[in-house]
């Protein structure tokens, strides 16, 4: 999906909502537990229900992959089932040397078709460029994350800044705003605004709204560009709405309420 594509579905869905699957098996509603496969039971009737109001989705490879085989079946029939009009996501922040980065790229990109992955940029420029090799492919870097270990290297000093300036600044530098997105967390609020002054034409990936506690308003008021530049994830609050057999209905119902708060923003 394409810089402009992805413009376009958040001004005519008037909605820039993630919805992410990040589906414990240990949570979700026991009567689908029956079912041939659980998991993707679960994300299917997500998905029916929320596609409405959200413009993608954010699959996190770790509740997946903690599963073994079956796991990553459910992965690649969810990916393949969310619709080609919404923004796929892999949550799988991978980063390692140049040609163990080229693999993790060709299994997402190209075995499992997402739209972008998460990558960590820890091991520097070329753990990254292989990802940005991929045409209408989205990279999207740590940057600024919501957990409260950030403090204990991203919010650290290197130099004149912090090392979260320098990762976004040096980062900005390897691909283009049509290719390169940031991870910057919810709960990070006061630091959008000297973020979007760093980065002022990249979109965000944004999670920790909701059960994490971030503030939507806050965000879309700080950190919102002309071409919206955000994408804001919500998980548990949406698809642990209910744990009943009425789970799908409520996660349509806290999707909508993200989509029409949403709309006001835009």
């Amino acid at each position: 999906m394409t810089r402009q594509q992805l413009v376009e579905q958040i001004r005519s869905k008037q909605n820039y909502l993630i919805v992410g699957l990040d589906t414990d098996i240990t949570k979700i509603p026991r009567h689908l537990l029956s079912t041939a496969d659980p998991v993707f039971e679960f994300n299917k009737q997500i998905i029916d229900a929320t596609k409405d109001h959200c413009v993608g989705y954010k699959i996190n490879t770790a509740f997946y992959e903690a599963l073994g085989i079956p796991g990553w079946e459910a992965m690649e029939k969810t990916a393949a089932y969310i619709p080609s009009t919404h923004f796929k996501i892999a949550d799988a922040k991978r980063g390692d040397i140049g040609n163990t980065s080229s693999q993790y790229a060709k299994a997402f990109f190209e075995t499992l078709q997402f739209d972008a992955i998460t990558v960590a940029p820890y091991m520097g420029a070329d753990s990254v460029l292989p990802f940005l090799e991929y045409k209408d492919k989205w990279t999207i870097v740590l940057g600024l994350t919501s957990n409260s270990g950030a403090r204990d290297f991203e919010l650290q000093k290197a130099g004149d800044e912090l090392l979260y300036e320098k990762v976004l600044r040096t980062a900005a530098q390897w691909g283009t705003a049509d290719q390169l997105m940031f991870v910057v967390g919810a709960t990070q609020a006061s630091e959008f605004t000297n973020i979007r002054a760093i980065t002022p034409n990249h979109f965000y990936l944004v999670p920790g709204v909701g059960a994490q506690g971030g503030s939507l308003k806050d965000i879309s008021e700080k950190a919102m560009n002309k071409e919206v530049g955000l994408l804001v994830n919500a998980s548990r609050a949406v698809i642990y709405a209910s744990g009943g057999e009425d789970f799908a209905v409520k996660a349509k119902q806290v999707a909508l309420e993200y989509q029409q708060e949403m709309a006001g923003y835009l």
